[in-house]
């Protein structure tokens, strides 16, 4: 008989908080991976776990909260947190810090930051990558980083006309602000990934837009979902 696992997501709390309850298994690991990233996909800030109702049956099954820490690095780039009361030592090994409850976690982040996150649903239509721009330019107005936002516009048009071409599923344009550090990704229903190996001959046709992604970005790669996939870009400056 297989494992039985459930989770509930709070979004209601600043971060938001899932609680995972069952057993965790060779057999329950993939669907806490894709509970796990699906709530990371949505770029919080910080992303608590509480695990205190979690049995792990197999030491080497907590592997997967590794795996997720090391995949979601450079973005979302999210403060990881576990609550435990037992403080098992087999949470120790996942790298991620831990807590004995959800209290002391909230505590430990402090309040959210202000205003420093924005999102757009588009439909895979002519037009998008224009309104992807518009909601970037804005945001780094009021943001007071306007030397982020041409880099960042580019990044953003050369994604979302991806998805409009290939993809053709409605997507989430997300952009946020890490300090001098600037993020935009766009999720879609494909699964699909994107590939880039390098610059292309002036001759061939297409691959010129993950070319001006690499070039303009500091990092960039995708997050592989159970629906589809991120693909994300870091833009620095000043």
């Amino acid at each position: 008989m297989s494992s039985e696992i459930r989770h509930r997501v709070d979004s209601d709390l600043g971060y938001p908080l899932v609680r995972i309850t069952g057993v965790l298994d060779d057999d329950t690991a993939a669907p806490i991976r894709a509970a796990l990233l699906a709530v990371l996909a949505t770029q919080p800030e910080a992303l608590v776990v509480d695990v205190a109702d979690l049995r792990v049956s197999r030491a080497a099954a907590v592997g997967v909260l590794r795996e997720i820490r090391e995949e979601t690095r450079d973005w979302p780039g999210s403060h990881l947190m576990l609550c435990d009361p037992a403080d098992a030592p087999a949470w120790r090994a996942t790298g991620w810090p831990v807590w004995p409850d959800p209290a002391g976690a909230f505590a430990a982040l402090g309040p959210p930051t202000v205003d420093h996150r924005a999102g757009l649903d588009l439909d895979p239509v002519a037009g998008a990558a224009r309104s992807a721009r518009e909601m970037i330019t804005e945001a780094c107005g009021r943001w007071e980083r306007p030397g982020l936002a041409g880099n960042a516009c580019i990044v953003a048009t050369e994604m979302v006309n991806n998805v409009v071409a290939h993809a053709g599923t409605p997507m989430r344009v997300l952009l946020a602000l890490h300090g001098t550090t600037m993020s935009v990704a766009v999720r879609d229903g494909s699964p699909v990934p994107p590939r880039f190996t390098g610059p292309v001959p002036v001759t061939s046709y297409g691959g010129r837009g993950l070319l001006l992604i690499d070039s303009v970005s500091a990092r960039w790669g995708h997050l592989a979902l159970a629906d589809g996939k991120v693909v994300w870009a870091c833009l620095e400056g000043a």
